[in-house]
Order: C-alpha cells, then sequence, then structure tokens
C-alpha cells in the first residue's frame, strides 16, 4: 500500500479487516472521525458551480475496501487513486471535498437520493450506459483471476467445476452472471459465490474456502503484492473495461459529469494525473492505462 505513510504487511492488512468486521460500531465512529478530518477544503467553497441544485460540496460515494482506488490508510484517513482525484478536481474548482463510504450495494439508493454526488471508485461504466450520467472514461481496467499459487488452475477452462468468489453487484459478477458475457464460463463452475468485499474473498481464498476470485486488476495487484508465494493472476483476463465517473441520470448530474471531466483533463495537462499514477504504480495504477482525451 502506497499512500504518503500508508505501509503496512499484507496480512496485517487482512488481520484489520477481520477486525473492522468484528466492531462495526468502532468502525462507524472512525469513518465519521476521517470524513470530518478529510472534507475540509482546500479553498473557500463555489458560491456559484453553474450547476442547479448544487452546493459546492461534491460528496463521493466510494468502497473504503477497494484499494488502490479508495481505502482506508493506516493513519485512518480515507486515501487511494480516485479520492486523490476528486480532491484534485475539488481544489481546482473550489468545492468542498467529502469522501463518502458507502455499502457498494445500496449505491443507486444513495445517488439518487442525493446523499451522494456521485460514485467515484473504479466504477466501470460497461454495462451501466443507460443508468448514471458518466463522464468519458478516463481509465482501462480489466477483471482476472487470482488462485492460490499452489493450484493446478493455469487457464478460464481449468476453473471448471471450482469454487469461485466475487463482490456483490461488481463489474466481474456482472460478467459471470446469467446475462453476463463470461456467463458460459460461471456455467462451468460448482459455484459462484458473491460477498460484500474482496478482503474476506482474498481471507476465503487463503483458508482454501474457495478456489479463485474474480477481481479488478489493481485490487487484484495490490493484495497479492509482496505475497506471490501465496497468490497468483492468471494470465488471461475476463474482459477488458473503462473506468468513469457516475452522476445522477438528471440534467444537473450530467453537468457535473462535464465539469469533472474538464478539470481532469486539465490535471492531466498540469502533469497532475501522472504523478497520481507514479504514486500508486506499485498497486497496479498506471500512466499508460489513462485513456481520457486531451483537451
Amino acid at each position: 500500500m502506497k499512500a504518503h505513510d500508508v505501509t503496512m504487511g499484507r496480512r496485517q492488512f487482512l488481520k484489520m479487516a477481520t477486525a473492522a468486521l468484528a466492531a462495526p460500531a468502532a468502525a462507524s465512529l472512525a469513518a465519521c472521525s476521517n470524513a470530518d478530518s478529510a472534507g475540509s477544503p482546500a479553498a473557500a467553497p463555489a458560491s456559484g458551480s453553474g450547476v442547479e441544485g448544487f452546493d459546492g460540496t461534491l460528496v463521493v460515494g466510494f468502497d473504503q475496501e477497494f484499494p488502490p482506488y479508495g481505502y482506508v490508510g493506516n493513519d485512518g484517513a480515507y486515501t487511494g487513486f480516485d479520492l486523490d482525484l476528486a480532491q484534485a478536481v475539488c481544489q481546482r474548482e473550489g468545492w468542498t471535498f467529502k469522501p463518502s463510504p458507502i455499502a457498494w450495494d445500496a449505491k443507486d439508493g444513495l445517488l439518487n437520493s442525493g446523499q451522494i454526488s456521485c460514485i467515484w471508485n473504479g466504477f466501470t461504466i460497461e454495462g451501466r450506459e443507460g443508468d448514471y450520467a458518466f463522464t468519458d472514461p478516463y481509465m482501462e481496467n480489466r477483471q482476472v483471476v487470482v488462485t492460490r499459487a499452489d493450484s493446478q488452475i493455469a487457464t478460464l477452462a481449468d476453473l471448471a467445476g471450482k469454487n469461485v468468489v466475487t463482490q456483490s453487484d461488481s463489474a466481474a459478477y456482472d460478467l459471470l452472471n446469467a446475462d453476463g458475457a463470461q456467463a458460459e464460463l460461471a456455467a462451468s463452475f460448482a459455484q459462484l459465490q458473491t460477498i460484500g468485499d474482496y478482503n474476506t474473498a482474498f481471507m476465503m481464498l487463503e483458508s482454501g474456502a474457495v478456489d479463485a476470485i474474480a477481481v479488478d486488476y489493481p485490487v487484484a495487484s495490490f493484495n497479492i503484492a509482496g505475497r506471490q508465494d501465496s497468490f497468483k493472476i492468471l494470465d488471461e483476463a475476463l474482459n477488458s473495461e473503462h473506468f468513469g465517473v457516475g452522476f445522477a441520470r438528471t440534467d444537473a448530474g450530467q453537468a457535473l459529469a462535464d465539469q469533472v471531466q474538464r478539470d481532469l483533463q486539465a490535471l492531466d495537462a498540469e502533469g497532475k494525473v501522472k504523478e497520481l499514477c507514479e504514486k500508486y504504480a506499485d498497486q497496479g495504477v498506471s500512466y499508460d492505462l489513462w485513456v481520457l482525451p486531451k483537451a
């Protein structure tokens, strides 16, 4: 893990995740404290954003257990590549940046009710085009399969008869469900399980409770860094996809998406995007995968 002084052993990370599951009340208190701290504006909030109904506070909905895009660092603060991007946009605009950890399967209700301004968290566009007001794609990604290092699974075909787990309502699940592009592959599994977060999925894989995980490449890269003796990523990927920032499918949501996209293009021109990619390079983020066209 790399973000300021955010470094920790991968096993320590998993232990912390287990502790968090056992102590939700403490985690909630920490989240409230972090939101107050990280949400402090870098400049005065915009008094006139030009977007009807937007008050200058960008409430960013994200999964706090989805590194390297959004997670809780060793210092207890929210961090990650996408959160850093969002904060840089807010600094350009003079908006207040407010990270808001969410339950991933509740994201649509939170967005459409106005409790969050956007979903910005390695959010896959493909298959969701009609559900959100998206920015243009800014990052290419792929869905991969992780197995134990000593597993005999070497290709996707080897997953036949195996127990596979993925995050509920994730891009990987969308690929593997009955209507997905990899439905035929999933039909060969002994079982396709879903779980709320990938930390638990990696614990399940390590313990032998499942045979493989379907997951975003950067998340896989983050979790196996320094643990290649325990895990491996299959060379054959499930697909290639693209990330965007998702807003409510309204005129105001589209206006915000358009403004954020312009800011991302400006940040790229200034070198800020490349700087952040390099900051998270050891977690699978690469500027070579940045796909947002120049302004």
